[in-house]
């Protein structure tokens, strides 16, 4: 069965390239691309995809803003000139980084690297969402408290711990932001660096803050505007 895949990449030298190494695999069915990672957000949103070629300098948000956009990743295979950023793109479970100008040979290793990722999860599981729980057991001290995600406003990042905000309370918890991204459904997006927020509560956003319906106002951190934007 072909693996889907799309590139996000602004060169067109580099998306020849691509392409060519693309058809020759065979076991690849190029879908779309994209010059920019705003323009693939909306699609990546619709659509089902195995891999992706992902660019780090790009126009508007660049290929590392991008990953930290994604609540659930497609196998991300980076290409570009600059070796600057290979610790820090790791932090996003990035299959390879290909260091351009690359071989067909060494694309071939990327290619088998995603294709052993994707063999270990059933099928399709590792790009479609699942169903989310709609209620969680938060630790609080020595009891555990039932909260329904529906009431959730927002969840602050505060060095050891996250504090959950629902509408009537809030609670303090010992799980990471990523952590939460992945248990809380698409209807929570994160916005800045310490913050996801429940899109449902959303009563307006101006300039740079999001105004929630308890009043709370919530900063957009840079990296995150364009897939807010594009979000709504």
């Amino acid at each position: 069965m072909l693996k889907t895949c799309i590139i996000i990449e602004d060169q067109p030298p580099a998306q020849r390239i691509l392409q060519k190494y693309i058809e020759d695999m065979g076991s690849l069915e190029l879908k779309q691309i994209f010059n920019n990672a705003l323009e693939a957000i909306p699609y990546l949103q619709q659509n089902v995809i195995d891999i992706v070629f992902l660019d780090i300098h790009l126009p508007k948000i660049s290929g590392i803003d991008f990953l930290k956009t994604l609540k659930h990743s497609p196998q991300i295979i980076l290409t570009t000139a600059f070796s600057d950023y290979a610790i820090e793109s790791y932090e996003f479970n990035v299959v390879d980084y290909l260091l351009k100008p690359f071989s067909f040979q060494r694309f071939v290793q990327a290619i088998t690297k995603a294709s052993n990722n994707m063999g270990v999860l059933p099928s399709g599981e590792s790009s479609v969402n699942t169903l989310k729980p709609t209620s969680f057991f938060i630790k609080s001290g020595y009891d555990h408290v039932k909260v329904d995600s529906d009431a959730i406003m927002y969840i602050n990042s505060d060095s050891d711990y996250t504090e959950v905000v629902t509408t009537t309370q809030k609670h303090l918890s010992n799980d990471a932001l990523k952590v939460w991204l992945q248990r809380l459904d698409d209807t929570f997006v994160q916005v800045h660096k310490s913050y996801i927020i429940n899109t449902r509560k959303i009563v307006k956003i101006s300039g740079n803050q999001v105004f929630l319906e308890n009043d709370s106002i919530i900063p957009i951190g840079r990296a995150y505007r364009g897939f807010l934007k594009s979000f709504i």
